[in-house]
């Protein structure tokens, strides 16, 4: 068994961990519409963030990912009166995995994330579940250091409900309704690999 988890570490310590902080820009999030209950002027924000990718084989690699945009909405409070402007911020936790179609100095990849997703307005903050999605490329014009280029959905679920709609026999049909806020975001970033 330990010989085994040796073993394993051997590529490990070959391809080296990566880190890569990041910038860019986010668009989507109709989370403050919902609880605004009127239409909020949110057309995107600047985002930034750090990812980690820790090699295990054949390309694959276990990824964990921070993001955080700090946007300024405006919100009509009342149909008579000026927007209020909001200061308010979004911060993605995910973890995943990470496949690099190819290997060399340019290497395409495809991410899968699950994780949780902060919404802070105001003095209020919620948190909901969270499904992501990307893929990019990096680039490796040396063996340490190089450049992140990525395209990032984020689908976070901020209410789910059901019910049952007819039952016969011991089976039943039931009608689902879930509210899902989308969002997508482009990086780019410096990736760090330390042996």
């Amino acid at each position: 068994m330990i010989a085994a988890v040796l073993l394993a570490c051997v590529p490990l310590r070959a391809q080296g961990v990566e880190v890569a902080p990041f910038g860019g820009y986010r668009f989507g999030g109709d989370f403050f519409e919902i609880v605004a209950g009127r239409p909020v002027d949110a057309d995107g924000a600047p985002a930034l963030g750090v990812v980690l990718d820790v090699p295990l084989s054949n390309g694959f690699q276990i990824e964990a990912l921070f993001t955080h945009q700090h946007a300024d909405v405006s919100v009509s409070l009342r149909p008579w009166s000026a927007p209020a402007r909001w200061r308010d911020s979004i911060d993605h936790w995910e973890g995943g995995g990470l496949q690099e179609l190819d290997e060399g100095q340019v290497r395409p990849f495809l991410t899968g994330m699950l994780g949780l997703t902060r919404y802070a307005a105001q003095g209020d903050n919620e948190i909901r579940f969270t499904i992501g999605a990307g893929g990019g490329v990096k680039l490796f014009p040396s063996s340490r250091v190089g450049a992140r280029l990525d395209g990032r959905l984020f689908a976070t679920f901020i209410d789910a409900g059901g019910s049952a709609v007819a039952c016969a026999s011991g089976q039943c049909f039931v009608a689902l309704h879930v509210d899902v806020v989308w969002q997508v975001e482009f990086t780019t970033g410096i990736v760090v690999r330390f042996p």
